[in-house]
């Protein structure tokens, strides 16, 4: 491997360093046409090819190492780039402009790259390198903290700020008790200011994370070796079992001084405008580079401008200067929406702030302006759903179009929720990843033929960096060909040009009873072609929900129906992250009897189940395996049980406090309402799930204001409230009739749900939907009470032919052999258990065990090995 510049034609580009930034340089060689100039050798210190560090943490929720990979498949064998893995740099010589691997090879360089990333800090303290004690940065860091986290029962993480809080996601996902430290006196000190910080703060610690901040770290306890505690600055001190310190990150500079290239006084390769080292061979980007301004930036965003400038060099274009960057972001932390752009902070001389702030939702916004109106900055936590629209805003110089106390307010009260892409200027910059303007985006639909989203994202890049932009996108291109007298797409899916409201209306009218019928005569797909993932479930649902009046089957595991579902759907049971399914009996009101109560933990006990009371106030239970959820529902509906349809897009519960019966401040009997309302509208099909509740008094301690449809009680009557939701983007539900009796109350129910049922896009929840559709509120006030189109009749009928039809699912599937031969694990081996499914004690009960899984010999040793494994999931 010991080569020079001088045993190739070409001139030799030497890349040290393949993460992100190095795969966005190669990148941008190939898009200028450079990479067929260049010999391009890519020393990699990891064992694999870049991935999405910024997504790491979903590593955790299910993504392999192999699905976060950036490249797509063959890319740098197809541009010629010379990729070498496990090959960390050790030295170079820039006398003879040569590097050497830690492996001894020595490669020539006529230009040099260096993209050597950061490392993570951790604190001086003592005991910091025991066993259990952990960083958070690769893949194999991520792989080692699963494995320990098996023997682990309290995790720690030092460093409140983005990272911190997403490895606080990772070990609350595995289980852990999980606490985080930070020095500040608030989470994110750099992203968000302290009301920012104090609402992120209250609803992480609603999830069960305990935060410790303004404490700095003092020693890790270590007892034979092992992390079994920390000491804090104030004195306190935490028993735990795991430490990740993640605490921030230093450039990786160590290259650049051994060779005497000039660095920072705090660190970083000091780069030019163009991202020149010292030596003018020599190029320094990303997170190890320090920009003229004085800064290491640790976001991609800048590190990809720094690596597309060297990049046009490279090709005899004019670089882009590197002068500063926009730090703006946007995440979701432990399901949480956090996001800061522009001048966050007000640090602009007159800077005015416009802020609302919910603490009961955990909502704080923060807009920064000027005295004339213009938009400079903002923070958003736990709803950053304007962000997109914002943030190219911020700095223009405009004043905003709607006064900015609009843009924060919530939709509820009449807020627009974005401005909408007619507001940003053509240099409005649109994805801040790969630095594309609105102008771009428009010149790839109008001069380049885009006429997706798709198409512009390969056309520009947009979207395909953190993909906080995507929305915006979509926006900007449906307007761009609107403008331009195309008629745009809003068909459900490639298989129809129709939406969901108007296939309702075809199959209704038409009386089609099935997918395979509704796409003979209305899809658009190629003849012989099944429908996709996007068309097949909502057809499933439309049938389901209309199947009374089609004199069809409801049951959604009947002939064609059981084709058109999803995994939970095909078994009645939700799945979970280890292949087990979940059982969830029905219990309206969360009223229940000793008698009924005694069945559920007679029947977790004997099938090994985890048991959890939820919010919902029902009883959740855990790891059944698919065949085994027969002979559990067969018990429970013996009991009286029916499915609480935790699986279904259909409502979930009806929550109620004790009302008038119990509660000394009761005036309406919330209980008895609640298990009407559960029992009339259960196994309702719907475009996404219902909640509901039902509260005795304004004190609303069912938190009716947070449900889909939700009911207050009055000294008159009923309040009913609609488009509420809970959730990562939570919204207030909205006062549709007050003061209604029983009969006013249950028929204008109907009416909203059938309302929404038949006009709702797929997946759109009645808050979205609510926001969506043309004259909101006030529209579907007239439609539902004032029956304005004159349909009331319709929707009331459509409601109670659902009423009348329905059956539980779960006893008529025990019902049927044909149903209740999907209930196996091995289609071809039906007494087989799945091996692969496997738990480890905690608390007195079980948890997935995603660490041990079935090996190949285990499977066909289960099986009969002359047959092929063929699994139903």
């Amino acid at each position: 491997m010991t080569t020079s510049p001088m045993t190739t034609s070409k001139p030799t580009v030497v890349l040290v360093g393949y993460g992100m930034v190095g795969h966005r340089f190669l990148e941008a060689l190939a898009d200028t046409g450079a990479a067929d100039r260049y010999r391009v050798v890519v020393l990699a210190e990891e064992p694999r090819h870049a991935y999405d560090r910024v997504a790491l943490t979903s590593y955790f929720s299910g993504k392999s190492a192999d699905d976060l990979l950036l490249a797509e498949a063959g890319f740098t064998d197809r541009h010629g780039f010379e990729v070498h893995l496990s090959s960390p740099v050790a030295s170079i010589d820039r006398a003879a402009k040569s590097v050497t691997t830690a492996a001894g090879h020595t490669i020539g360089y006529d230009t040099l790259v260096l993209a050597t990333g950061s490392y993570p800090f951790v604190p001086p303290v003592e005991g910091k390198d025991a066993e259990g004690c952990f960083v958070y940065r690769t893949i194999e860091d991520l792989e080692a903290i699963e494995a320990y986290a098996a023997t682990a029962n309290v995790g720690a993480v030092v460093g409140g700020g983005l990272l911190g809080l997403e490895a606080a996601g990772a070990l609350r996902g595995l289980g852990l008790e999980t606490h985080v430290v930070e020095f500040a006196p608030r989470l994110m000190p750099v992203q968000v200011d302290d009301g920012g910080g104090e609402a992120l703060r209250r609803t992480i610690e609603e999830m069960g994370v305990v935060v410790h901040t303004g404490v700095g770290t003092k020693t890790v306890v270590v007892t034979d070796g092992r992390a079994t505690g920390m000491t804090f600055t104030d004195g306190s001190d935490l028993e735990t079992d795991l430490v990740i310190f993640s605490a921030g990150v230093r450039p990786r500079d160590q290259l650049a001084r051994d060779c005497g290239l000039t660095v920072g006084e705090r660190g970083g390769i000091a780069i030019d405008e163009l991202c020149r080292t010292s030596d003018e061979h020599v190029f320094a980007i990303g997170e190890c580079a320090l920009a003229v301004d004085g800064r290491v930036y640790g976001l991609v965003a800048p590190g990809y401008e720094m690596a597309q400038s060297v990049a046009r060099q490279l090709a005899d274009e004019t670089g882009k200067p590197f002068t500063g960057a926009d730090l703006s972001t946007k995440l979701k932390l432990l399901g949480v929406d956090v996001a800061s752009f522009g001048d966050a902070f007000g640090t602009t001389p007159g800077a005015l702030d416009v802020v609302y702030s919910d603490s009961r939702s955990g909502v704080y916004k923060k807009l920064v302006v000027t005295p004339e109106g213009a938009l400079l900055g903002g923070i958003l936590v736990g709803d950053a759903e304007a962000y997109s629209s914002l943030r190219p805003l911020a700095g223009t110089g405009n004043p905003l179009p709607v006064p900015a106390e609009s843009l924060v307010l919530p939709a509820g009260l009449g807020a627009p929720v974005s401005l909408g892409s007619s507001a940003l200027p053509d240099d409005a910059v649109v994805c801040n990843c790969h630095n594309v303007t609105k102008g771009q985006v428009r010149a790839a639909v109008t001069e380049h033929s885009c006429g997706t989203v798709p198409e512009v994202k390969k056309c520009t890049k947009a979207g395909t960096g953190c993909g906080s932009c995507i929305k915006l996108l979509s926006t900007l291109v449906s307007d761009e060909l609107e403008a331009s007298g195309v008629e745009v797409d809003k068909g459900l899916c490639p298989c129809f040009a129709h939406t969901r409201a108007e296939l309702y209306e075809i199959v209704r009218v038409k009386r089609i009873a099935t997918h395979r019928q509704l796409l003979a005569e209305h899809g658009r797909a190629p003849e012989g072609a099944e429908g996709c993932e996007v068309c097949k479930p909502t057809v499933g649902s439309i049938i389901a929900s209309l199947a009374p009046e089609l004199e069809a089957s409801g049951h959604i595991l009947d002939g064609e129906q059981a084709a058109l579902q999803d995994t939970n759907d095909h078994f009645l049971a939700n799945l979970q992250k280890n292949g087990s399914y979940s059982v969830v009996p029905r219990i309206p009101g969360g009223e229940i009897t000793p008698e009924k109560l005694i069945v559920i933990g007679e029947v977790a006990r004997d099938f090994g189940l985890y048991t959890k009371i939820t919010g919902g106030q029902r009883i959740d239970l855990f790891g059944a395996r698919v065949d085994q959820l027969p002979q559990i529902w067969s018990r429970l509906v013996d009991a009286g049980f029916e499915s609480g349809h935790a699986y279904g897009k259909s409502l979930r519960t009806v929550k109620s406090c004790v009302g008038s019966t119990w509660c000394r401040y009761g005036v309406q009997d919330s209980v008895a309402m609640a298990i009407q309302l559960e029992l009339r509208y259960r196994g309702l099909r719907s475009p996404h799930k219902l909640k509901s509740a039902v509260s005795g008094c304004a004190r609303e301690c069912a938190e009716a204001r947070g449900k889909d449809f939700g009911i207050i009680a009055t000294s008159k009557g009923w309040n009913l409230y609609v488009g509420g939701n809970g959730g990562a983007t939570p919204r207030h539900a909205d006062l549709l009739a007050q003061d209604l009796d029983d009969e006013q109350l249950i028929r204008l129910i109907d009416r909203f749900l059938m309302f929404y049922i038949r006009t709702a896009d797929r997946l759109e929840r009645t808050s979205t939907w609510l926001d969506r559709i043309e004259g909101g509120l006030d529209h579907v006030r007239e439609v539902v009470v004032e029956d304005s189109l004159g349909i009331a009749a319709d929707l009331e009928a459509l409601m109670a032919h659902h009423v009348d039809d329905y059956q539980d699912e779960w006893a008529a599937t025990l019902a049927d052999p044909d149903r209740m031969r999907r209930f196996v694990s091995f289609v071809n081996a039906p007494g087989v258990p799945d091996p692969s499914i496997r738990f480890t004690p905690e608390r007195d009960q079980i948890k997935p065990d995603l660490v041990l899984l079935a090996t190949e010999e285990e499977l066909l040793a289960a099986l009969d090995p002359d047959n092929a494994l063929q699994e139903t999931r």
